[in-house]
């Protein structure tokens, strides 16, 4: 993934971060209840690396709303190309599959951790991810849903290491 959302900051950007970073070679630390991916581990990281550069510590103040816009083309694909080959062989496919193979699941699990109190969207983009993900939070934002957004772009490159970049888009709550 092009870091190109960073090159094009936008008005009201609070904070950003990447996955990876320098620092990040040893690869991403395990979420608990998700399995075999790093999609959804990854998706944990650079959140909570943008949300601590937006806020220093958890969780985000009550009286902020910030929703998620989760964007990814491809979505979870290590865990469907796992269940694709269990399911093809005839085995029985583990039930943390079908609730992480829900890209909402990772986000809810952001949220709670957070405290986040916006909605969660999870799109798969029609054109450029982060202009389609920046559209969509910009329209959570103007129907009065969320304060701020935090959005994710991720990627699972076939084969490469997982990508993924977090924006903070807003200013904190609205009066």
């Amino acid at each position: 993934m092009a870091r190109s959302p960073g090159a094009r900051p936008g008005a009201g950007e609070r904070a950003r971060a990447w996955w990876p970073e320098a620092g990040d070679e040893g690869g991403v630390a395990g979420v608990p209840g998700f399995v075999h991916s790093d999609f959804a581990p990854v998706v944990v990281a650079v959140a909570e690396r943008c949300l601590r550069r937006g806020y220093g510590t958890q969780p985000v103040p009550p009286e902020v709303r910030t929703g998620i816009v989760l964007v990814s083309a491809s979505g979870d694909l290590a865990s469907a190309r796992h269940v694709r080959a269990t399911v093809g062989a005839g085995g029985r496919v583990g039930p943390l599959f079908f609730f992480q193979s829900v890209p909402n699941s990772v986000a809810g699990h952001i949220a709670a951790r957070w405290g986040l109190r916006g909605p969660v969207v999870c799109l798969s983009p029609t054109g450029d991810p982060y202009t389609d993900g920046v559209a969509e939070a910009d329209l959570l934002r103007d129907d009065g849903d969320a304060d701020e957004v935090l959005l994710i772009l991720i990627e699972q490159a076939p084969d490469g290491p997982t990508e993924a970049v977090a924006v903070l888009l807003g200013g904190g709550a609205r009066p």
